[in-house]
């Protein structure tokens, strides 16, 4: 009996973090809660970020910047999801955006839940709901 009350724990404690996920944007999004609020992952759970210096739906960051804080990629294909939405790159490629900002990894976050590049330059922020 003590086995099924483990394997009861378990199954609950899977069925509550699916709960805190809540995923967006064709699942290319996942909004996370987490200690520092809810923040915004990729579907791996990687950490995204949001960069102050771009501007008006459009992203700053190419060259040597996207190497350290590569873009969440869109197709050509997907559609805006409410708050989701993808944006074209002067480079011709697609990337999604939340609320008008372009999302962006860092290379740093090795795993997932880390938070690395958060304030890096003064710069880079977590994105949030």
């Amino acid at each position: 009996m003590r086995v099924d009350h483990f394997v009861l724990v378990g199954t609950l404690a899977l069925i509550s973090t699916a709960a805190l996920a809540e995923p967006y944007a064709g699942g290319a999004v996942v909004e996370t809660a987490t200690a520092k609020g809810t923040i915004l992952t990729d579907a791996k759970g990687m950490t995204l970020y949001t960069f102050d210096k771009d501007a008006d739906g459009s992203s700053a960051c190419y060259d040597a910047c996207v190497k350290k804080w590569p873009p969440l990629a869109a197709s050509k294909t997907d559609k805006a999801d409410g708050d989701y939405k993808p944006i074209a790159r002067k480079d011709g490629t697609m990337q999604w955006s939340h609320d008008g900002k372009p999302l962006y990894r860092w290379q740093m976050d090795k795993k997932p839940g880390d938070v690395t590049g958060d304030g890096a330059g003064g710069v880079w922020h977590l994105a949030k709901e």
